[in-house]
C-alpha cells in the first residue's frame, strides 16, 4: 500500500477554467486515493492562507499568477506544479494549455463561416498571463491568411477603482470602429460576455455583425450572455489529471518534472454568437447553411447542388473559391465536428456516435482516423470526459 502524501491545491473556484482543474484532480484522487489534500476555496490571486507558513508537506499544485508567491513556493522546497503561470522564468517548466492552438482553433472558426475581417479583446497587460501568447498568435494567423487583425487596447485598472460602465462605453467605441462584418476573439469568456453585453447596450448585430468566440467554455457566462457564447473548450479537467499524475510519481521518486506541458484544446463548442454565413455569394452562402443544418442527415453534394439551383461543376469551383474546401469536404468537416461534441459530451457507444453524424461504422472509424490523426474512441479516451457511469479509461 503506498503511503499517503499531503498535498496543498490552491488553485480558484471562482472561474471556470480553475474548477476544471480540480475536477481533474478530484478524478486522480478519486482513482488513486493516496493523498492527504490541503485544499480552501479561493478566488485567482488570492494570498496564501496563514496555515501554510508551517506547513510540511510532499507536494503543491498551485494556479498563481503572482510572482512573489510563486517564488515563495519555489523556496519550500516542496514538488510544486504551477498550473498558472505566476513562476515564469523562474526555472519551473509551463504546465497548461496550448494557447497557440487555442488560438488557431477560435480563428479557423470564425474564418470557416466567411469572415475576413478579425479583432482580439484581450486583458490591460499583465493581468491575464496567457493573454499576450493567445494575442499574438491569433494577429499572426490572420496575417497569415492575408486578413486584417484589430487589437483593443485596454487599459490597466485599479480594481477598487474599476466602473463597469466605463469599461463597456470603452468597449462600444472600440467595436463601433471595427469594419463590419467582423470575428472577435475573446482572451477568455469573461470578456467575451463583456463584449456581447456592450454589442446589446449600443444595438449591434450579433453574429450578423459582430460574431464572438471566447475561451473556456463556461457554461455560466454562456447562460448570461444574449446569444449565447462560442468558446474554446481548453479541457482543463484533463489538465488538472495530468497535473495530478505528474506530482504524485514527482513525489515518489518515480517521475521528473523537468519540461514544459502543453496539452491540445478539445474543440469549439460552437452557440448562437458565431452563427453567421459572411458571404457576397448568396447560392454559397445557403450552400453552406445547407450544410451546417443537414449535413449529418446523409446528404449528397448532388442534393447540395439541387438545393442552390447550380451544377455540380460550377458549385464545386464557386464552394471552393469562397470557402477554400469543395462542398464534399464541408460535408465531412460538419459530420466530425458534430461527432467529436459527441464523444466528448456523451457516453454513446461509437457506432451510434457514426451513425449519428451519417456513417456506417466501418467508414466514421477510418474518415475520423484520416482527419483527426486517432480512432474515435482513442480521441475519447485523450480527452478523458466525465459521463454518466464515470471516466472512460483505456483499456
Amino acid at each position: 500500500m503506498k503511503p499517503t502524501k499531503h498535498v496543498a491545491v490552491l488553485i480558484e473556484t471562482s472561474l471556470a477554467y480553475g474548477r476544471g482543474l480540480l475536477s481533474g484532480v478530484s478524478r486522480f484522487h478519486q482513482e488513486h486515493g493516496t493523498w492527504s489534500i490541503y485544499f480552501q476555496p479561493r478566488d485567482l490571486g488570492a494570498p496564501l492562507s496563514h496555515w501554510f507558513s508551517s506547513w510540511q508537506g510532499d507536494g503543491i499544485l498551485a494556479r498563481v499568477t503572482d510572482r512573489k508567491i510563486a517564488q515563495t513556493l519555489i523556496a519550500t522546497g516542496i514538488p510544486f506544479i504551477d498550473l498558472g503561470g505566476g513562476s515564469k522564468d523562474l526555472g519551473i517548466p509551463k504546465f497548461g494549455p496550448n494557447n497557440q492552438r487555442v488560438s488557431v482553433m477560435a480563428f479557423e472558426h470564425l474564418h470557416e463561416h466567411g469572415l475576413r475581417h478579425f479583432a482580439y479583446c484581450g486583458e490591460p497587460t499583465g493581468n491575464n498571463i496567457y493573454d499576450e501568447v493567445r494575442k499574438c498568435m491569433f494577429r499572426e494567423i490572420s496575417q497569415k491568411n492575408e486578413c486584417d487583425c484589430h487589437v483593443f487596447k485596454a487599459r490597466r485598472r485599479k480594481q477598487d477603482a474599476y466602473d463597469w460602465d466605463v469599461e463597456q462605453q470603452q468597449l462600444i467605441d472600440w467595436l463601433r470602429s471595427l469594419p463590419k462584418p467582423v470575428g472577435v476573439m475573446a482572451c477568455h469568456d469573461d470578456r467575451g460576455q463583456q463584449i456581447l453585453d456592450a454589442c446589446r447596450r449600443d444595438n449591434i448585430l450579433v453574429p450578423d455583425e459582430i460574431a464572438v468566440i471566447g475561451v473556456d467554455n463556461d457554461v455560466y457566462f454562456s447562460g448570461l450572455s444574449i446569444p449565447s457564447l462560442t468558446s474554446v473548450d481548453i479541457n482543463s479537467p484533463s489538465i488538472g489529471y495530468e497535473a495530478s499524475s505528474l506530482l504524485d510519481g514527482v513525489m515518489r521518486g518515480e517521475k521528473n518534472f523537468d519540461q514544459d506541458n502543453f496539452f491540445k484544446p478539445a474543440g469549439v463548442v460552437a452557440r448562437q454568437s458565431t452563427d453567421v454565413v459572411a458571404c457576397e455569394d448568396q447560392e454559397i452562402a445557403a450552400a453552406i447553411r445547407f450544410v451546417a443544418q443537414h449535413a449529418c442527415h446523409r446528404i449528397t453534394v448532388e442534393d447540395l447542388a439541387q438545393h442552390v439551383a447550380l451544377s455540380r461543376t460550377l458549385l464545386n469551383r464557386r464552394f471552393k473559391l469562397i470557402v477554400g474546401r469543395t462542398p464534399k469536404a464541408e460535408i465531412v468537416r460538419v459530420q466530425l465536428e458534430h461527432a467529436k461534441r459527441l464523444l466528448l459530451n456523451t457516453d454513446l457507444p461509437v457506432s451510434v456516435v457514426g451513425d449519428r453524424v451519417g456513417f456506417s461504422e466501418s467508414n466514421f472509424i477510418t474518415v475520423f482516423r484520416r482527419s483527426v490523426g486517432q480512432t474515435p474512441r482513442a480521441f475519447r479516451v485523450r480527452h478523458g470526459r466525465l459521463f454518466g457511469n464515470g471516466w472512460e479509461k483505456e483499456g
